[in-house]
């Protein structure tokens, strides 16, 4: 595949460095040798240099600068066979975190590593161990940037297109193209020429040579430009320097690289090359142009013109847009490369420019500025983020001083308060934050579930600070913040702790509660213990991976991604006497010399009119109805957030919004009831906005039904205070009698302002049967399911519940998700909306509240048993009885059914059985299920109620006895029936950046497992990981590692813990279609460990453990 940025100039235009030699001259030169090259000279000279073009195989590991993370193809070319160095461009080498192989004409491959790239120009170096090339014969291709001139015929050998080899012919064209831009907030060069001839090269031949028919090198390819067949070329005069710098610094006869200092120098000023007319038109004197002209080469055009000047650099404020440079130190400069040379040779010395300015003539005296120390050399990842300073490319983008702190990658937390890419991060928890390690020391202070200020700038919106609100993570979604560090050595990225042992953020409590979120906000200035407070509100979005973002599909995308949050252990309860106010903890300190009984006389007054004022809110809407009054403090608004690196059971957003009910509110327990389109995994971060009282605070998902569309959420009453604990109420349920066709019902919900909107409806169809087709990346579907229809409603957004006319809940209005399809590779995601019965939650409900059978879980610190639910995992479907009798179903059974059930009238039908259950290999498609222990079966329900009965027995095996039409013959079987929880997945491991899980219900419920045991399902893949770069995508399963057997998690953990890093494995998988595939892959334990995340039901947090780093390895 291409490289990304090969492909975005292939949009515009694309090219990057230059330095133009002395004698630029743009006539055509008369007549030489090298331009009556024959085919055997090219002949000679391809076989040459084809050996030591090598194709590079590059994976990003991180977002980085102008960088995303991703894999990407691109060409080099061996230019020190002796010391192993390849030369190719920048943004193959990347800025960032990189690893990378090079593939030989003969197939050999190898492992390079980063040695230099340039913080302007695009050109970079590779190295490798030459003593690893066993069976090619190969020479180093020679730099040869004098040859070049207009009309030279050329060849451009390199990847094209994703081809191991391809040549591509050409002429030079130009040599003073101005260095094409490629995007306003990516990588560009700069302060240089570039080359162009009409070669049409494509994505893949980044870093491709340039050659003559002497086989030199003449230029070095950067990018295209898809419009027409132009390519650009890189001068070699500042690549000839470098390579020269690096082979002096590296002795053959040793075999460690050392990092070698290459200097550079800049002042922070773009400059272009204008004609002598626009120059004039500036302002340039007559006299000065006649003196540049007798001063340059013949056949000079123009001379150098400021552009533009990085605030805070060293010509900030001296320099302007539209200064014509005259000379440097004394010198007529007109040419890119002889100011460059001038920089470079001046780092941290002063150097006189004289200038003109609209006709007036300045000297300017500057410092040059060490270009590397403005280029960022280590970062910040937290919670998925890449924060480093802000680099001298993207400052001159964005016209922001260099080293602010900039966010490369916003990850889970950042990205959920609302921080975008290519952010500066201006304010963090009240604090002024100009520096990275500032932002550090403010981080080291919070605690898990802190919820506190952050204010950016972007350069969209350069002059005003926005403000969002950052919950810092409360479950160990990432592992804790690191700084890695650039070692040119290695050529490898070393991580390091970011905080001390001792920071507040490693420890293991967390706070639950919002009360007093403000107060201990400003107090973070000045008491670093409130700052300890506050409370958790997760964050959201890609990618990546040290997750950037996240991704399903097979296509092999070279660009992020990216692409969140976490719990600990910690008090989730607080007695209601503790909160003395919405203020909690904050006021309570506040208050502590005032005598006891008129502080608790002055709380109790506070807090009876302020309830007033609550209770009677309500009231005050005139034209609201009795259903919407009585309904309206029940209501909830969830905003759910998912880590891109926990994104399981084929969730389709990292984003939910939607509306609860209250189904229980006491002083120790609260739970709300919503659709699984708004909560689809426990995996998640959920904040609750109540509508009776303003406050958000965030809830646990306790339940999640394995079959209905619903989830139980469970939040701590003490956290709304005594005010808010007191108005807001449960919701009265009636789950009987059931709704009838023609019922009168008032649909009341919440808008997004959390203002309650009602409406009168009559219900159409109380039992229409769901047939929700399975999604390209299959995820839960309402199945076995009949919902409620109206005649009117609010639109297939809005959610809430159906009521009668005294406010007691009928139904759930909630949300379902589905797929529409167009064509065979076109899908698009949709929502809409029906009620769902109250019975099954009131059922679930009753049985938590007394106590149920089955395992405990712990809600805000007591532990309650959790109850099972039986079901029948066979997806069924309802037939007209009409229908059933042209199968052959007799008259008898016939009547029996219409008897059961005069007005549904309807046999059900087996669709599928889901692969793994004990209903498999029983039931067919196509069965028609009559009766089950001689009860005639007319509507799910008749199933779930037979399911039940069986856990009051207890001689019956769990399975049921059921009467089923079969081609014809009736037949008796006694079919299994599974017991599940409501946990949802509570495991999950990160392997290779593989996102690996147990099959969920949604791939069992297609109907196939693989054979060899199974095997663990891959959910999701991050952008520069070792899976993206080899292809291991999502939507398989992985049978067999190095030919051992997977069939679950463990198996898995036992495998892959044995592998070493850099070791190449095998694996074997299994496609959704059933499609057997085996590849290889190189595990790398220094960017991507292998790590778990499990769901701890005796804390309630999901805990990270490591299973193998490159330093350790958990048992």
């Amino acid at each position: 595949m291409g490289d990304p940025l090969e492909r975005l100039g292939s949009e515009e235009a694309v090219g990057m460095e230059s330095c133009l030699k002395e004698e630029l001259c743009m006539e055509i030169d008369p007549p030489f040798r090298e331009n009556v090259a024959t085919a055997e000279d090219w002949r000679k000279a391809l076989n040459t240099v084809v050996p030591a073009v090598v194709v590079l195989r590059t994976t990003a590991c991180r977002a980085f600068d102008t960088e995303a993370a991703g894999a990407s193809y691109a060409t080099g070319f061996v230019v020190d066979k002796r010391r192993g160095i390849i030369l190719t461009n920048r943004h193959v080498v990347k800025p960032g975190p990189v690893v990378a192989e090079a593939m030989f004409v003969n197939r050999e491959e190898i492992p390079v590593y980063p040695i230099y790239r340039d913080p302007v120009h695009d050109f970079g170096f590779f190295r490798y161990d030459p003593a690893a090339i066993q069976f090619l014969s190969y020479e180093e291709i020679p730099l040869a940037p004098e040859a070049a001139c207009v009309g030279l015929e050329i060849r451009v050998v390199g990847n094209d297109s994703g081809e191991k080899v391809s040549i591509l012919a050409g002429t030079l064209a130009r040599l003073d193209r101005d260095a094409p831009h490629y995007k306003k907030d990516g990588y560009n060069d700069f302060n240089t020429f570039y080359m162009q001839a009409a070669s049409g090269t494509k994505g893949g031949s980044s870093g491709s040579p340039v050659i003559d028919w002497k086989g030199r090198a003449v230029a070095l390819n950067a990018g295209s430009k898809s419009s027409s067949a132009s390519a650009f070329f890189l001068p070699l005069e500042r690549v000839v320097r470098a390579l020269q710098f690096l082979q002096k610094g590296k002795d053959s006869s040793t075999s460690n690289w050392e990092a070698v200092s290459i200097p550079r120098g800049t002042l922070q000023v773009t400059f272009l090359h204008k004609g002598f007319d626009e120059t004039r038109r500036l302002g340039l004197h007559s006299e000065t142009e006649q003196m540049v002209r007798h001063a340059s080469p013949l056949g000079e055009t123009g001379m150098l013109v400021v552009d533009s000047v990085v605030p805070g650099g060293p010509a900030h404020k001296q320099l302007e847009p539209g200064d014509v440079l005259v000379r440097m130190n004394g010198e007529v400069i007109t040419q890119f490369l002889k100011m460059e040379t001038l920089l470079d040779d001046s780092v941290d010395q002063p150097i006189e420019l004289q200038i003109e300015r609209g006709g007036t003539s300045l000297t300017v005296n500057l410092r040059v500025q060490d270009l590397h120390s403005i280029t960022p050399d280590y970062f910040l990842e937290v919670s998925g983020a890449v924060i480093h300073p802000l680099s001298y490319q993207q400052a001159r983008n964005f016209r922001f001083n260099c080293g602010l702190v900039y966010v490369t990658e916003p990850g889970y937390m950042l990205f959920r308060a609302g921080v975008p890419r290519h952010a500066i991060i201006k304010k963090f928890a009240g604090e002024e934050i100009s520096r990275l390690e500032e932002l550090i020391s403010v981080l080291s202070k919070l605690s898990r579930g802190a919820r506190v200020p952050l204010e950016y700038i972007s350069y969209m919106d350069r002059h005003r600070r926005k403000s969002v609100l950052v919950t810092v993570d409360r479950h160990e979604w990432y592992a804790p913040p690191q700084i890695y560090t650039r070692d040119d050595s290695t050529g490898l990225w070393t991580a390091k702790p970011a905080l001390p042992p001792e920071s507040v953020l490693l420890s293991a409590g967390i706070n639950h509660h919002g009360e007093g979120l403000l107060n201990q906000t400003v107090a973070s200035n000045t008491c670093e213990a409130s700052m300890m407070e506050h409370l958790h509100h997760d964050n959201n979005h890609e990618l990546a991976d040290g997750l950037t973002s996240m991704e399903t599909s097979q296509e092999n995308v070279s660009e992020e991604t990216q692409a969140r949050d976490e719990p600990d252990v910690g008090t989730k309860k607080r007695r209601i006497e503790e909160d003395s106010s919405a203020n909690g903890i904050v006021i309570a300190d506040c208050s502590l010399n005032e005598p006891t009984e008129e502080k608790l006389e002055n709380m109790r007054t506070m807090q009876n009119a302020v309830l007033r004022d609550y209770q009677g809110a309500a009231a005050a809407a005139a034209n609201a109805s009795i259903a919407e009054r009585v309904i309206e403090p029940t209501l909830v608004m969830f905003e759910v957030h998912v880590p891109p690196s926990c994104m399981l059971d084929g969730v389709h957003s990292q984003h939910f919004f939607g509306t609860g009910v209250i189904v229980h509110h006491s002083q120790f327990m609260g739970l709300v009831a919503v659709d699984k389109n708004t909560v689809a995994i426990s995996v998640s971060d959920v904040m609750l906005s109540f509508a009776a009282f303003p406050m958000e605070i965030p809830g646990e998902v306790i339940f999640l039904h394995p079959v209905h569309n619903y989830a139980l959420v469970a939040y701590d009453p003490s956290a709304l205070g005594p005010i808010g604990s007191s108005v807001v109420r449960a919701a009265e349920l009636l789950p009987e009698p059931t709704l009838r066709r023609g019922d009168s019902v008032c649909l009341v919900g919440l808008s997004r302002s959390l203002q309650a909107t009602s409406r009168k409806s009559i219900v159409t169809n109380p039992c229409a049967a769901l047939n929700i087709g399975s999604a390209d990346c299959p995820r839960y579907r309402a199945t076995n399911m009949e919902v409620i229809e109206l005649d009117t409603d609010f639109g297939s957004t809005f959610s809430g519940v159906l009521t009668d006319e005294h406010g007691r809940v009928q139904a759930i209005w909630g949300s379902f998700s589905t797929q529409l399809k167009f064509g065979c590779s076109t899908s698009e995601d949709h929502q809409f909306v029906r009620g769902i019965p109250i019975y099954t939650i009131s059922q679930v409900l009753d049985k938590i509240i007394s106590g149920a059978n089955g395992p405990s879980l712990l809600i805000n610190d007591i532990k309650r048993p959790m109850p099972l639910v039986r079901i029948l995992e066979v997806e069924l479907y309802p037939t007209l009885l009409s229908k059933a009798r042209s199968f052959g179903l007799s008259n008898d059974w016939v009547q029996a059914l219409v008897k059961k059930d005069p007005i549904r009238r309807q046999v059900l039908r087996v669709k599928g059985c889901l692969a793994g259950s004990k209903a498999e290999n029983l039931l067919e498609q196509g069965d028609m299920v009559l009766a089950i222990n001689k009860e005639p079966i007319t509507c799910f329900r008749d199933i779930e109620n037979a399911c039940q009965a069986l856990d009051i027995c207890d001689d019956n095996d769990g399975k049921l006895n059921m009467t089923i039409f079969r081609q014809g013959c009736e037949i008796e079987l006694l079919v299994g029936t599974d017991v599940r929880d409501g946990n949802g997945t509570t495991r999950v491991i990160n392997w290779c950046g593989s996102i690996v899980q147990d099959p969920h219900p949604a791939v069992r419920a297609l109907g196939f497992l693989p054979e060899e045991g199974h095997g663990v399902y891959v959910a999701r893949w991050c952008h520069g990981s070792p899976v993206h770069r080899y292809g291991l995508y999502a939507l398989q399963w992985i049978v067999e590692v190095n030919g051992k057997l997977t069939p679950n998690l463990d198996a898995f953990v036992e495998v892959t813990k044995e592998l070493e890093h850099g070791e190449f494995v095998r694996v074997r998988t299994v496609h959704l279609n059933g499609k057997p595939r085996v590849l290889t892959l190189k595990q790398d334990l220094h960017y991507w460990p292998t790590w778990e995340l499990r769901f701890d039901p005796e804390t309630a947090t999901w805990r990270r453990r490591t299973i193998k780093a490159l330093d350790s390895c958990a048992a």
